[in-house]
């Protein structure tokens, strides 16, 4: 059992440290960090409802997790090649894709949201 728990804290600890990294030396994920805190004061400014805290936040979350796994992509691709290839180019493409759709998603959240809210 001790094991175990020691096992979960240092998993903690690696991904803290792993979050931390992104933040200090991301530009994407300080932006997006920039406008999730943006979104969470307008959720407190207009009072939204339990519902739409649960998706904003799940919004928020998705586009900071597929903005991270994007820069793990992109690391993995540049170590294992680290001049322009054509190949390498598609597998980014793809991983920047999963942010665009997230972020569709956020965007269309939002809307949702705010957009009664603003008229």
């Amino acid at each position: 059992m001790i094991g175990f728990i020691k096992g979960r804290t240092k998993a903690v600890y690696y991904s803290i440290k792993g979050a931390l990294y992104l933040i200090r030396t991301e530009h994407s994920i300080r932006a997006q960090l920039f406008f999730s805190i943006c979104f969470i004061l307008a959720g407190f400014y207009f009072d939204i409802s339990k519902m739409e805290w649960l998706f904003q936040i799940s919004a928020i979350c998705l586009v900071l997790s597929t903005e991270s796994l994007n820069t793990a992509i992109e690391k993995v691709a540049d170590f294992i090649h680290p001049d322009h290839n054509e190949k390498i180019g598609i597998i980014k493409d793809i991983s920047a894709g999963a942010v665009f759709f997230s972020a569709v998603f956020a965007i269309i959240t939002a809307l949702i949201i705010y957009y009664p809210k603003l008229i």
